[in-house]
């Protein structure tokens, strides 16, 4: 099977509303829209860290940005009306475990209230062809098992993050259901389910390889808290291409509007403190870290995701190993900021263009 990746002559010219297009996903999603030639509409907060993405990419020069809140109803339903985008894709989160502990009703205001903001906000719109709601793999009900989770298994979520993805994609399944499954309707909507999203400026606090980054350069050993814990991870340039190639299938056929994981190859899940070894070995200059005794925060032991129903139904695949992308973190986080933008473009084309 040909392994699919998004179409330059598809998403040429394409208008694309993206939400959350101020975070690292969002900027790095940015980037791969205005490479492949579309026109992007991104409404977000303003950025969530300083430094950001966003602000050293000078995204906002490439797109058409308004700041806002998700929870803004009126202000998101005229954005995505003006914006007579044709493809949306809904990033846009509260994304941090710890945070939404101490920020339980706030985690759920945005995580469950900004999805069903969303889908009342394309309801009703005409130019909308298709819908990507972006969640987590934290969104099922974890059992632990050593097998990776398929899209049928139950939602679940033990911390308020996990919970409201969870909710997020119970609200999702219940737009689709009641509104956007009957032939009239124009709209596809499907949701996404992605790893354990690593890469190049990611600055937010309390995660592995910012936190990383941030120790290596003040030359402090690293805290890491449950190292045997094993995770998906995956450059993020995998999820971003996995949304593009559903977007892009769902645009002409309603059969894909369903829930869809978007993972890494088997091999490349692997517990916490191997990923911090490898970066300490290929950082370099005498870099350590130390296990965190007290965590004081419930983590699962072990999450993994069965993306065979992507790579047979949509034909996409994981492009890069592990190790390539550990090398990819190292390369942007030594490079300086005013050649960021080269550095990211230069990524994208290397994945795009990596044969299979």
């Amino acid at each position: 099977m040909e392994i699919k990746t998004p179409s330059i002559s598809f998403w040429k010219n394409k208008k694309v509303f993206v939400t959350g297009h101020t975070g690292f996903k969002g900027s790095w999603l940015c980037l791969l829209l205005n490479h492949l030639g579309a026109e992007v509409y991104g409404y977000a907060l303003d950025p969530p860290t300083d430094p950001s993405l966003y602000k050293l990419c000078e995204i906002d020069k490439v797109i058409h940005s308004t700041i806002g809140d998700i929870r803004n109803l009126s202000k998101l339903k005229e954005s995505i009306h003006t914006s007579k985008a044709e493809i949306l894709i809904h990033m846009a989160a509260q994304p941090l475990v710890r945070y939404s502990y101490q920020n339980p009703v706030e985690t759920y205001e945005v995580n469950v209230m900004g999805t069903v903001n969303v889908l009342e906000s394309v309801r009703l719109e005409t130019s909308i062809k298709s819908v990507v709601i972006v969640t987590t793999d934290k969104c099922y009900e974890n059992k632990e098992w050593i097998w990776g989770y398929r899209e049928n298994e139950p939602m679940g979520g033990y911390d308020p993050y996990s919970s409201s993805k969870g909710c997020a994609e119970l609200v999702t399944a219940a737009y689709r259901n009641s509104y956007f499954n009957s032939k009239s309707s124009n709209i596809n909507v499907a949701s996404a389910r992605a790893g354990n999203v690593i890469g190049g400026g990611d600055w937010a606090l309390d995660r592995l390889i910012p936190d990383f980054i941030r120790a290596v350069k003040n030359k402090e050993k690293i805290n890491i808290r449950s190292p045997q814990s094993i995770r998906p991870w995956q450059h993020v340039l995998e999820p971003l291409t996995g949304y593009l190639v559903l977007a892009q299938a769902l645009y002409f056929d309603k059969k894909y509007a369903e829930a869809w994981n978007f993972g890494p190859n088997d091999e490349d899940a692997k517990p916490v403190e191997w990923i911090v070894k490898n970066l300490c070995e290929k950082w370099g200059n005498g870099s350590t870290y130390e296990i965190d005794k007290n965590p004081n925060v419930h983590e699962a032991t072990y999450l993994k995701l069965d993306c065979s129903k992507a790579k047979s139904y949509l034909g996409w695949k994981p492009r890069w190993n592990l190790d390539t992308t550990l090398d990819s973190i190292i390369e942007f986080s030594k490079s300086s900021e005013n050649k960021l933008n080269n550095i990211c473009l230069e990524q994208i084309k290397k994945y795009l263009n990596k044969s299979l």
